[in-house]
């Protein structure tokens, strides 16, 4: 795919060259408080009427390709579960995802990602970012940027919400707003499914928090006038939605949906979080991340597999029919993402062990185009014959399937920073 440099509304102010940068940069890395993000509002404007959301499945620990996505069956490496034949011809799964496997034409898949980072917390960080941050740049990950680039500053509900309930590898996949700032980081939830305090003391009438909020507003219009500070800017523009954020506890209510929804997800905690990202989507909310731990099997991985796809395959599934029959499939994507894959070697204690060299993810919904595979494996899956992906390549292939180009650039002082690394490119067979 070609690159090209693509400025906010083309307008000739926002073209700042390369040397421009160059020499300016030194002093912006050294300068990471005073930065000043510049952006204008028009291509976000546009994209957030498209309505577009996304709600990823975060597979804490790395969850196995061979198991998943890009079955090995009579290979050495291929383990005990057989390949099943999908919904569209010639796309084979594993077997323990009979039901993803009958709507297979709303799903596509990547099997040659090549991350090249297999510790859990450089991969999940990958994963998340979509690049390593630099010693002077935090970047932001991508529930902070679809926060930004999709959210409404006067919204009622959060645009970026986080489950991760389990404490294995909480600290490796935690939000970060990076430069964007701290309005786009998540609403974290990791002890239970609803927010704590988000509700009004019953002590504190509703007037008399109205009240406290336009004191609290007015105080801090007055601080930050003569003062420049992103930072600020962004703390107040946080406040200034409470008062909308907690007439949303209900949609965290999972009680509000028929019995009979919540008997189609099932009982566990993460069909529970998963009917609330549906709800959360369903209200405006653009980004949602469910996260399922542990997939860490280095021992006895096709117990914990057997275990954990079969939970994977009927909430997945369950959540895809649900999105599809409200009609929000179409603007809402999907996504199965690990920080890596399972090594094809199966090791002493019958597991696997971390992989990023030729692992699978998957992308269903909104701008993808559903029933294809992108990308293959060796026949024992040891590495990519064909079609490599790096993260900066699947995070591109997102943002143009949400009609963002990922080669649009936020600026942090007069530094140019586009959506993805540089020589990242979209995958285009997956895109609709």
């Amino acid at each position: 795919m070609s690159k090209r440099r693509n400025w906010f509304c083309g307008s000739e102010e926002h073209r700042i060259s390369r040397r421009g940068f160059l020499g300016t940069a030194a002093a912006t890395a050294g300068s990471m408080s005073a930065l000043n993000l510049l952006r204008e509002p028009c291509l976000a404007a546009e994209l957030k009427k498209q309505d577009k959301r996304v709600i990823l499945l975060w597979l804490a620990g790395g969850a196995s390709q061979l198991e998943t996505w890009d079955p090995k069956p009579g290979r050495s490496t291929g383990g005990p579960f057989a390949a099943i034949p999908t919904s569209v011809p010639g796309i084979h799964i594993s077997e323990l995802m009979p039901k993803m496997a009958r709507r297979m034409e709303d799903t596509a898949i990547i099997r040659s990602l090549n991350t090249k980072d297999g510790s859990h917390g450089g991969g999940a960080r990958m994963m998340h970012l979509g690049r390593r941050d630099e010693a002077a740049v935090k970047y932001p990950d991508l529930g902070a940027v679809l926060a930004r680039e999709l959210g409404s500053a006067d919204s009622r509900v959060p645009d970026n919400v986080s489950f991760y309930t389990a404490t294995e590898g909480r600290g490796s996949a935690v939000g970060q707003a990076g430069f964007l700032g701290a309005r786009y980081l998540p609403m974290s939830l990791t002890t239970n499914s609803k927010p704590d305090n988000l509700a009004r003391l019953d002590s504190i009438s509703d007037l008399d928090h109205q009240q406290r909020h336009e004191l609290r507003e007015l105080l801090s219009n007055r601080f930050i006038e003569y003062r420049d500070s992103s930072s600020l800017r962004s703390h107040n523009e946080a406040y200034s939605r409470v008062r909308g954020l907690m007439s949303s506890d209900k949609l965290f209510d999972v009680s509000e949906e028929p019995q009979s929804i919540r008997d189609l997800y099932g009982p566990s905690l993460f069909a529970e979080q998963c009917l609330i990202a549906r709800r959360l989507v369903e209200a405006g909310t653009p980004f949602v991340k469910v996260s399922r731990a542990w997939w860490d099997s280095h021992g006895q991985n096709f117990e914990t597999h057997l275990e954990l796809v079969s939970e994977l395959d009927h909430v997945m599934s369950t959540l895809l029919d649900d999105l599809k029959q409200r009609g929000l499939l179409e603007n809402t994507m999907v996504i199965t993402l690990s920080e890596f894959g399972r090594t094809p070697k199966i090791n002493a204690s019958l597991g696997r062990d971390h992989f990023a060299s030729a692992w699978s993810c998957s992308l269903s919904g909104c701008g993808i185009n559903g029933g294809t595979v992108y990308g293959a494996t060796d026949e024992d899956g040891q590495t990519v014959k064909d079609g490599e992906v790096d993260a900066g390549d699947l995070f591109a292939t997102i943002y143009q399937a949400l009609g963002i180009d990922p080669h649009t650039e936020y600026h942090v002082g007069s530094r140019p920073i586009p959506l993805v690394h540089e020589k990242a490119s979209v995958v285009t067979d997956v895109l609709a």
